[in-house]
């Protein structure tokens, strides 16, 4: 595990950052709309309110959250990163610690406005830990487990997951508050797509005259390699090459700056790739 003072104080400090964010918003929109966000945090929060309800009971949001966080910082550190997961556990910690001291209050009673910003601030808030190489925990550590395993962008699996929790919270407390937390986990959600890429792909169509230099060049700046195809241009039925090449989504605007740099006159064209099966490069977290 490699230390870099000055790079990991900053992610520190984003990272603590990013957590009181993330309390305050579980204090704010999340607890004053009585809504459910998913993963282990929905499933915290479930827990303090059946606690809460049926046994009379306050239950500090901390140790329900950590105990919950175990078994995927497990994961983390044994399939995922060190560094990475400890960073991660800074997080969860801090997030918990933060939950619990900061005093709760409704930024506004329109429920619809609860779950879209509430939303908004939760996917901002798990891409922002993303980019420090962090997540906030539970399901997070899943999600990058199987993208890297399987090669796909397994948070649209972890959004169905969610809505199996999410139901049985609508079962216990309300189907309307279910049903606000589903809109506030697709908004997360979506959030999260348009600002972290990492975990996404796009497909490469390059229709040049130099193709050994352009997949060359793509793996040399992006790590992944590239198939050359045979191709007849329609309209003046000269021999064209073809290279086709899958990177992340959040390359692809660079692949497509090396290739124009090694050919001016290529066509390229990137295709969002739903899934691919097979070996895919993915960078491993520290």
């Amino acid at each position: 595990m490699k230390l870099e003072p000055k790079k990991d104080l900053f992610r520190v400090a984003v990272i603590t950052a990013a957590a009181l964010l993330m309390a305050t918003n579980i204090r704010t929109f999340v607890r004053a709309g009585g809504l459910y966000p998913g993963g282990v945090t929905g499933l915290t929060i479930l827990i303090q309110r059946a606690a809460e309800r049926y046994l009379n009971l306050a239950i500090p949001y901390t140790p329900v959250n950590l105990a919950l966080n175990a078994v995927p910082v497990y994961i983390g550190f044994r399939y995922v990163g060190k560094k990475f997961t400890l960073f991660s556990l800074l997080m969860i910690v801090l997030t918990s610690v933060f939950t619990d001291l900061i005093p709760g209050f409704a930024a506004t009673d329109d429920e619809v406005l609860v779950a879209i910003f509430g939303g908004i601030i939760n996917g901002f808030v798990i891409s922002l830990c993303l980019h420090m190489n962090a997540n906030t925990g539970g399901t997070d550590f899943i999600a990058i487990y199987l993208s890297e395993r399987r090669g796909i962008d397994s948070f649209n699996i972890v959004l169905g997951f969610n809505i199996v929790i999410l139901t049985l919270a609508g079962l216990m407390f309300g189907i309307d508050k279910a049903l606000y937390s589903i809109i506030f986990q697709f908004v997360s959600t979506q959030t999260l797509h348009l600002m972290y890429q990492k975990y996404q792909q796009g497909t490469l169509l390059v229709v040049t005259t130099k193709p050994q230099e352009v997949a060359d060049a793509i793996y040399a700046n992006c790590h992944h390699g590239a198939t050359i195809l045979e191709g007849e241009g329609s309209y003046e039925h000269t021999e064209k090459k073809v290279v086709y090449s899958v990177v992340s989504a959040a390359q692809s605007r660079q692949a497509v700056n090396v290739v124009k740099e090694v050919d001016p006159q290529a066509f390229v064209n990137v295709i969002r790739t739903e899934q691919i099966a097979g070996r895919f490069y993915f960078e491993k977290e520290e």
